[in-house]
């Protein structure tokens, strides 16, 4: 009878964990998907404000700046391609792909430089309106603007720390909160190349790694 009882306990208390296991993973499974959907939800909102602040800045003489309401926050920034495997959709991912692949391992100054070569170009005669455009402009193999996009390489970021660097960097380019450190400059090379186009225009400045110039006259090709 002793054996009975103590058999009974034992699987009474295995059911007791095994209830109160499950309920935990439950419980777990319920906050990751709720921090799953506040995530998207902060994604879905920065990507809609980027869309209505990179429209804004592409409009020729537009010098307003974004409302509180209107501006991208750290969180929906971050919360945006968050591993830097999305497609190349929408305007913050766009440009922080280029900002970590042409000068991940320039440090700020340089990242930011790049911010502001693609938001120079932004609307500009000669260049499109949108920040995917303007990064996938030309062929994706061959002739290009930007060599990552072209480089037959895999675009996913591959580092995180850089790579929410890059995101913060875009966020304040787009909400106008970025100086411009090129002094209007809409190409730039590596120092260890000299292109034929660069006797063409006005350098600028060197930052990092990278040369920058603009157009005389402030027209682009």
């Amino acid at each position: 009878m002793r054996k009975f009882l103590v058999l009974v306990f034992s699987l009474a208390l295995a059911l007791s964990l095994a209830l109160t296991m499950g309920c935990k993973k439950a419980e777990e499974k319920t906050v990751e998907m709720k921090e799953t959907a506040t995530q998207a939800q902060k994604a879905k909102a920065a990507e809609n404000k980027a869309e209505v602040l990179e429209k804004n800045a592409a409009s020729e003489g537009s010098k307003a700046l974004p409302s509180p309401p209107e501006i991208i926050t750290k969180t929906e920034a971050q919360a945006v391609d968050p591993v830097g495997e999305e497609p190349l959709k929408d305007a913050i991912t766009c440009l922080s792909r280029t900002i970590y692949w042409e000068a991940k391992n320039e440090g700020v100054a340089g990242m930011e430089a790049i911010a502001n070569v693609v938001m120079n170009r932004l609307g500009h005669k000669g260049f499109p309106n949108k920040i995917c455009e303007v990064v996938r402009q030309g062929r994706e193999q061959g002739a290009c603007q930007f060599s990552w996009w072209c480089d037959g390489r895999s675009d996913d970021a591959e580092e995180d720390k850089p790579y929410a660097i890059a995101k913060e960097i875009s966020r304040k380019a787009l909400n106008r909160q970025l100086p411009d450190r090129t002094g209007g400059a809409m190409y730039f090379h590596q120092r260890k190349v000299t292109p034929g186009w660069s006797a063409e225009y006005i350098k600028t400045v060197e930052i990092g790694e990278h040369i920058f110039y603009k157009p005389h006259g402030g027209m682009a090709k």
